[in-house]
């Protein structure tokens, strides 16, 4: 039998919510895992508060970290293994100019990790440590054990990448997704961070993210054979979501959430159904 995927919707993508309680029990009736509280969207207190809503609805909790120093990344993993998480997805707000000054930062958030034993991915994410996806991938290369969550929509943004994509730029994604330990889902093109997922202008981008997830999807497959990763919808509010000039968004995030929700658990199905049959 496969394992699941591990399908988390995230807190900050559920805004406007009328009251944390009714984004709970609809996210829990949806049928997703898990829930990831945003700690840049969202502070220490309010992240609190979700604790009981964690236990009523049985939802795994997901702590994403904005780390502004070093030392400041301990307390988080301290409150994720409090929560219960299965890791800290961390996108930190420490990032020297050069990779050299990015190494002994990033080694040191991994031996915290391990001395709490609490395990941390650092967010392929802009604004922080990752910020490039060229800077990235020498990380990698210089810390050959460092954990990857995948939110390519952030790299796609960042280089401007052309469709369809060149070898060279496909293969600097291949790179990303041959380290990832957890996925996101987002969709963008070369301008814009979150497109509107039904639009018939966007489906090419579409199109590419599914073969981006299901190339992640069998990378990890075959490191673990007998677990599934978490697959996180973040389908973030204004400005992120794109709106119209009456400052409506131009779709509805909640469906669009449960569309890539689907579409996960159907790649990740596929990707079980033909590596057991290799």
């Amino acid at each position: 039998m496969n394992p699941p995927l591990k399908v988390f919707q995230s807190l900050w993508a559920m805004q406007p919510y009328s009251d944390m309680a009714s984004a709970f029990d609809q996210v829990r009736d949806a049928g997703f895992d898990g829930m990831a509280i945003d700690l840049g969207a969202a502070d220490v207190a309010t992240a609190m508060k979700t604790l009981p809503h964690f236990e009523r609805t049985g939802l795994t909790p997901l702590i994403v970290a904005f780390p502004k120093s070093v030392a400041a990344l301990r307390e988080t993993l301290k409150m994720s293994k409090d929560f219960g998480g299965p890791f800290v997805v961390v996108i930190g707000q420490v990032f020297p100019l050069t990779v050299e000054g990015a190494i002994p930062i990033i080694r040191r958030w991994m031996e915290m990790s391990d001395e709490e034993k609490m395990p941390i991915q650092f967010e392929t994410h802009r604004n922080c440590i990752t910020n490039d996806l060229f800077f990235t991938l020498n990380l990698l290369d210089a810390i050959p054990d460092m954990p990857l969550c995948a939110d390519l929509s952030h790299y796609v943004v960042d280089r401007e990448f052309w469709y369809p994509l060149s070898e060279f730029d496909q293969g600097l994604i291949t790179r990303c997704l041959q380290r990832a330990d957890s996925f996101q889902g987002r969709v963008a093109s070369r301008q814009q961070i979150q497109l509107p997922l039904n639009f018939p202008q966007h489906a090419k981008w579409v199109s590419l993210f599914e073969r981006w997830w299901e190339q992640g999807f069998r990378a990890w497959r075959r490191k673990n054979p007998n677990d599934a990763p978490v697959f996180l919808c973040e389908l973030g509010p204004p400005e992120y979501a794109m709106t119209g000039a009456d400052g409506k968004e131009l779709s509805d995030r909640w469906v669009e959430a449960l569309q890539l929700r689907d579409k996960a658990r159907e790649i990740w199905a596929k990707v079980c159904e033909e590596e057991n049959a290799a």
